[in-house]
């Protein structure tokens, strides 16, 4: 989970850690990448606007790498006009939460790309 804002970095962390998922967490851009290059997570959620490399950039960077490339992404962004939703999946994002969203909103969404196996 990446996002600048520690408050949705909880919320997200409690809900899913509460589902059975291992967390990660990163406060910007870089220290995401260097998470996922590292990790190699199930799965990545990221916020648009970060420091270091925003979530557009760093979706584009792992897509382009063969080693990340097979990573799903979740983008979770206060903007969510259509032309920021195409913006997203052109990047190579497999999902798009606009905030606000609901906590079963995103366990949903997440469950959908990586099931639970507890």
């Amino acid at each position: 989970m990446a996002d600048d804002d520690g408050d949705i970095r909880d919320l997200v962390a409690v809900k899913l850690r509460a589902a059975g998922y291992r967390i990660l967490e990163a406060d910007n851009g870089r220290t995401a990448m260097s998470l996922a290059v590292n990790e190699r997570p199930s799965l990545v959620l990221l916020d648009v606007s970060m420091p270091g490399l925003d979530g557009l950039g760093f979706c584009y960077e792992l897509h382009s790498s063969p080693q990340t490339a097979h990573i799903p992404v979740i983008i979770i962004s206060g903007r969510g006009t259509p032309a920021d939703v195409a913006l997203g999946e052109m990047v190579g994002a497999e999902d798009y939460l606009v905030k606000p969203f609901s906590p079963a909103e995103l366990l949903r969404r997440v469950q959908h790309l990586v099931p639970t196996h507890s």
